[in-house]
């Protein structure tokens, strides 16, 4: 029976370009899981879009001089490109600012109103007197009170992951003007997590051993020791109005609503598709399983305010895997904007073929703990094990065949007992990856299917067909046939993490459609099909682009 799986991936803030790391922490899991998923059958709806409403863009528009709608518009087009070049498979990605969204996060804040959940009271915020103005979450920073990070923001600490309030930090100042702010009150809604803690942490103990161990241990932990009721307004006029009467002036918080994404962008594919009722099948089907794939800064607000808000609003699915990833760090320092210590996939996309990226960044996926970027391990990647292992595996196969049986997949004969094994391991191996990436063990799919292209290799070698047609054609015939069932395996191994050379590599074996389309099965090649001539999938890499691309760092 088809499974039904929602995939909510990660919304980045519309205020710069997407980077290695998260591409590797938030974008390319999902995505790896999504083709699976769809490859399997499964009724698959990948969505996300452009969080427009967050601080970060006030922050960079009022630096450059811009309006936020003009850093929005930017960037926003930016992610859809990035997602096209690089393979990023959405069945929509939308954005924040859209009047269905506006409408499905408003209908929250009044539910959450009108069932308890949000309620008025008295917040201290902090004032910039050289501004006149409140300070939002993100114009603050200051040490933090927790782990005693100096750089610690209003709403969050990057350095220990606790979720902060502007009054919280230790000597706070001003992003802008530098100088030390002054508390003053402003009246706003809560959401009172202290109705939530218990169903929250009841919820996180049962039927959670699939996930991720630093995921649920953080989680955990951070119930544990108690939430505050915490605000859901701001005093900002960028942003979702508040729908109550008396606070036309403030703006609903954006960790609130965009969260509150996941769901309407559901609506809006439904809308989209012809039938507006179409989200249900992922929201309110008790059988459907909703993953969310982030990076581990925003935990706290999958596993804790998301199942806390849906549980506030009541009848719509709890999350059934929140797989963060760890960072991806370059020099050993989370990736930098400011210091440019980071591969930017606009540019990087613009220069190079987006496959082997995907592979390196798959290979050392940071599933549990930090990982490094390294120039010098991307291209080593690319040349000892795309290009040497896998790559050459396949051409040398298929251009020898296609060179010597007149294009077309030759005619085993009868298999011996060591060609029928290496098949059934091929098929095996298949199976092994698909239940690998189905519990979000990337790095373990990939490594399966890269060990059965060694193996393959090996046997190809032992076989020699390139020696034996001289003197037996038919034993020949019989290996290449038989790798060409390995490879035909492989193809549809590697699809979720390589899909633009495995869908070539698709064409090269006489199939037509798609691989999604094919299915995720095992299938010996019919002898005598029809092949296309094969080209190389990857190329080589020179060394000297390393010491190229470690320049143009920190620059």
């Amino acid at each position: 029976m088809a499974e039904t799986i929602l995939i909510g991936v990660a919304w980045p803030y519309a205020n710069g370009p997407i980077h290695q790391g998260q591409m590797a922490g938030a974008y390319l899991p999902p995505d790896i899981f999504a083709r699976y998923h769809r490859a399997a059958g499964n009724q698959v709806l990948m969505v996300s879009g452009s969080d427009t409403h967050g601080t970060p863009i006030t922050v960079r528009a009022e630096r450059e001089g811009r309006s936020p709608e003009a850093v929005v518009e930017e960037f926003h087009q930016s992610f859809l490109d990035t997602w096209r070049m690089a393979g990023i498979s959405f069945d929509l990605f939308t954005r924040t600012d859209t009047a269905n969204h506006t409408e499905v996060a408003q209908d929250f804040f009044r539910r959450l109103v009108e069932r308890g959940y949000l309620e008025e009271g008295i917040q201290t915020l902090l004032w910039c007197e050289t501004d006149q103005r409140f300070l939002l979450d993100r114009y603050v920073e200051g040490i933090c009170p927790n782990c005693g990070y100096d750089g610690a923001r209003g709403d969050q600490c990057d350095n220990c992951g606790k979720l902060l309030d502007p009054t919280d930090l230790v000597r706070p100042r001003c992003r802008f003007c530098g100088n030390p702010p002054v508390p003053r009150d402003s009246r706003h809604f809560f959401l009172r997590f202290s109705k939530l803690q218990e169903p929250l942490l009841r919820w996180l103990e049962t039927d959670k051993d699939h996930w991720r161990k630093p995921v649920l241990n953080f989680s955990l932990a951070e119930l544990r020791k108690g939430l505050p009721d915490r605000a859901m307004t701001r005093d900002i006029e960028w942003g979702i109005e508040v729908p109550v009467e008396g606070y036309e002036r403030k703006r609903i918080y954006v960790w609130f609503e965009a969260v509150i994404g996941y769901f309407s962008a559901a609506v809006e594919w439904a809308a989209r598709s012809g039938s507006p009722d179409a989200w249900k099948l992922w929201w309110e089907n008790p059988e459907a399983k909703s993953y969310y794939f982030i990076g581990k800064d925003n935990i706290t607000f999958h596993t804790i305010v998301w199942p806390g808000l849906l549980m506030a609003y009541g009848g719509l699915n709890l999350p059934f895997d929140v797989p963060a990833n760890q960072y991806v760090n370059m020099g050993g320092q989370k990736a930098s904007t400011s210091r440019n210590m980071a591969v930017w996939m606009p540019d990087y996309l613009t220069r190079y073929d987006p496959d082997p990226l995907r592979y390196y960044l798959a290979a050392t996926m940071p599933e549990t703990q930090d990982s490094e970027f390294s120039w010098a391990e991307y291209v080593r990647r690319n040349n000892d094990e795309l290009v040497a292992t896998w790559g050459n595996l396949v051409n040398r196969t298929l251009t020898f065949t296609f060179r010597n049986f007149d294009g077309k997949v030759p005619d085993p004969g009868e298999l011996t007992e060591a060609d029928r094994d290496i098949l059934a391991r091929a098929e095996a191996t298949l199976d092994d990856v698909g239940e690998q990436i189905r519990w979000c063990r990337f790095r373990a799919g990939l490594n399966a299917a890269m060990d059965m292209a060694r193996d393959a290799n090996q046997y190809l070698e032992q076989t020699s067909p390139w020696k034996t047609i001289k003197t037996d054609r038919g034993q020949a015939a019989r290996a290449l046939y038989t790798v060409i069932g390995v490879i035909g395996a492989l193809r549809t191994a590697l699809y979720p993490y390589l899909p633009f050379t495995c869908q070539q590599l698709h064409g090269f074996l006489g199939e037509t459609g798609t691989i999604e389309e094919m299915g995720w099965r095992f299938a010996l090649p019919e002898p005598g099909r029809p092949m296309q001539a094969p080209q190389p999938l990857y190329r080589k890499l020179e060394p000297a682009l390393i010491a190229e691309e470690e320049a143009r760092l920190g620059t």
